[in-house]
């Protein structure tokens, strides 16, 4: 039994979910989310639009690893067009900042170019100060993605912790070198 696949998916007030064929229509304030879901292997129960609950047809080894995915990727389609995700990047270093210029994300590095980071459709990056760059969007995945990407163009450099981080993340420093 899936203990993640067995709770019930609670749907707010200003979300609509919609079962046509074997794709589920999430729709919110914030976005649409179309999922495919395979009613071979799940039933799904929509109830008076307040609950979505999804329960394997025959339980096996597949239906099992299977159960508690489907029902954590409704959960986050839910969540998602109801209030969004969003991620918090620093830059740390002397001379790092970014600025937003139209659909494009400039980042300086340090390096001797500028970065120009070219935004995804659904997703909004505002820049708080010079140095914070807060990444939103209804879709988690594609939130997560954009964060990760703009954290590979200069990744956190060990000995003094210069380089893009996720706020709150821990930087183990090592130590430099000794007389």
């Amino acid at each position: 039994m899936s203990k993640i696949g067995k709770i019930n998916i609670s749907i707010p007030d200003k979300v609509k979910a919609a079962l046509t064929g074997n794709v589920l229509n999430i729709e919110g304030p914030l976005g649409k989310k179309s999922l495919n879901i395979d009613l071979d292997m799940f039933k799904i129960d929509i109830t008076e639009g307040k609950n979505i609950s999804i329960k394997p047809i025959k339980i096996n080894e597949n239906s099992k690893r299977l159960w508690g995915m489907n029902r954590s990727l409704i959960n986050n389609a839910v969540i998602g067009s109801s209030t969004g995700y969003h991620k918090t990047l620093e830059l740390v270093g002397v001379g790092y900042r970014a600025a937003l210029k139209g659909k494009q994300l400039n980042l300086q590095l340090g390096y001797s170019h500028d970065i120009n980071f070219d935004i995804p459709e659904g997703i909004k990056i505002t820049v708080e100060k010079q140095t914070i760059l807060k990444i939103t969007g209804p879709d988690k995945q594609q939130v997560g993605t954009t964060a990760s990407k703009i954290k590979t163009f200069r990744k956190i450099e060990p000995y003094k912790g210069k380089g893009v981080r996720e706020q709150g993340q821990y930087v183990l420093k090592k130590e430099g070198k000794k007389k």
